[in-house]
């Protein structure tokens, strides 16, 4: 058996930014049913957190995973769930896009502090901000 240990921080939001999170209650049932649903499947999540419209994860991936078949997985099942369990006054969605970096081993556990710290970064940041900060960081990507 093959020994991968490759980290990815996945962020993506909302279906137009709306902020159908927007209880502290309503994202702790996403985030913990994200993390159990992904297990699973199989995808390894080390950490999820986020806000009103965002979900941040930072993954594990596996021998044969790429990026785009769990950011699908996550996104499309955790839909689903939210829909079915009418967490929301509208139809949830999540927005096509995602943004994801590798990480590396040496800074993991500065990644965890930053995506457990998600409630009190943006009483200070709003998403928009962050997410400049990202591509002024890492660059635009493709």
């Amino acid at each position: 058996m093959p020994f991968i240990k490759i980290y990815v921080h996945l962020v993506f939001t909302t279906k137009n930014s709306h902020p159908f999170l927007d209880t502290a209650d309503k994202r702790s049932k996403v985030w913990k049913h994200i993390k159990e649903n992904s297990l699973k499947k199989d995808v390894h999540i080390d950490c999820v957190n986020g806000y009103s419209q965002h979900c941040h994860c930072l993954v594990s991936l596996g021998a044969n995973q790429t990026i785009a078949q769990v950011a699908q997985l996550i996104k499309g099942e955790s839909s689903f769930w939210i829909n079915k369990k009418e967490m929301t006054q509208d139809k949830f969605g999540w927005q096509t896009e995602y943004w994801a970096v590798s990480v590396s081993e040496s800074i993991i556990s500065n990644v965890r502090r930053y995506i457990w710290n998600q409630e009190q970064h943006h009483t200070k940041k709003t998403y928009e901000d962050e997410i400049k900060d990202f591509i002024d960081k890492y660059g635009e990507g493709g």
